[in-house]
């Protein structure tokens, strides 16, 4: 039972892979990795504007501290000058507290300094990296959509392509339905001249017949022939012996067995 199930999970992955294969777009895929690397760069940068700002909001404490330490160190002066060494004491502590506290600033600063600038030199790489990708993803799909249409003109030119595929197809089929109607045609002519199959709208005829017709006409054709000569000769006597002539070539045919055909 576990190898069945091995097995229709290497069938279903399979199966799986190659629909994924179908539907993948190299492109899509390059515009989604582009995406992806943006914003990456964007979250770099934010950071470097976050350590920038904490940076600027330690200057301006510094700032501030460096202020308030000058301003006891005066006041113990004067202090002092006045002959109130208490005072001038009192103020010389509360200056070296803010120093402790200037020099731990300080250290916090150069800290975010130096963090900012390895933020701003990875921000600087990963923003030539992904020109690059821009670049090369722009030059791969162009190569790819090129590729893609010549396949499809090769395809279509030597009709593999799926399209070109069904109207040969089409073709194929049109041709022997053709064929086949024609063999049928010749076949039903050859059985119709053998007399195999009968005529039943009663217009064929057998071969004697045709004989008989084909003498007929041919007896009409010059009787009427000699008649017309007659006629534009103007001769009854010329008109009596052509009659008499037909009329003998009648008896003859009635003499050798051959039908008399009346004229109409």
């Amino acid at each position: 039972m576990s190898g069945v199930m091995k097995r229709m999970g290497m069938i279903f992955r399979a199966k799986a892979n190659k629909a994924l294969d179908r539907a993948e777009d190299p492109r899509e895929t390059l515009d989604y990795s582009y995406q992806k690397q943006l914003e990456l760069l964007q979250k770099v940068r934010r950071g470097v504007a976050d350590v920038a700002t904490s940076r600027k909001r330690l200057e301006l404490q510094l700032n501030q501290l460096q202020g308030q330490s000058t301003k006891l160190e005066d006041q113990g002066r004067k202090a002092l000058a006045l002959g109130r060494e208490d005072l001038a004491r009192e103020a010389l502590s509360r200056r070296a507290a803010l120093q402790q506290q200037v020099t731990d600033l300080e250290t916090q600063h150069q800290t975010l300094q130096g963090e900012e600038e390895k933020l701003t030199l990875a921000a600087q790489r990963l923003q030539a990296k992904v020109d690059a990708f821009r670049t090369k993803k722009e030059t791969i799909k162009a190569t790819y959509t090129a590729a893609q249409a010549q396949t499809r003109i090769a395809e279509s030119f030597s009709g593999i392509s799926e399209e070109m595929s069904d109207v040969g197809v089409a073709i194929q089929r049109a041709e022997d339905k053709t064929a086949q109607l024609q063999a049928r045609a010749g076949a039903i002519d050859e059985l119709l001249a053998s007399g195999a199959l009968d005529d039943q709208s009663g217009l064929a005829k057998d071969d004697l017949q045709a004989e008989l017709d084909r003498l007929s006409g041919g007896t009409d054709v010059e009787l009427e022939l000699q008649r017309m000569k007659a006629e534009l000769a103007g001769g009854p006597a010329q008109q009596q012996a052509i009659e008499g002539g037909a009329d003998r070539q009648e008896g003859n045919a009635q003499q050798q067995g051959t039908p008399r055909f009346d004229k109409q």
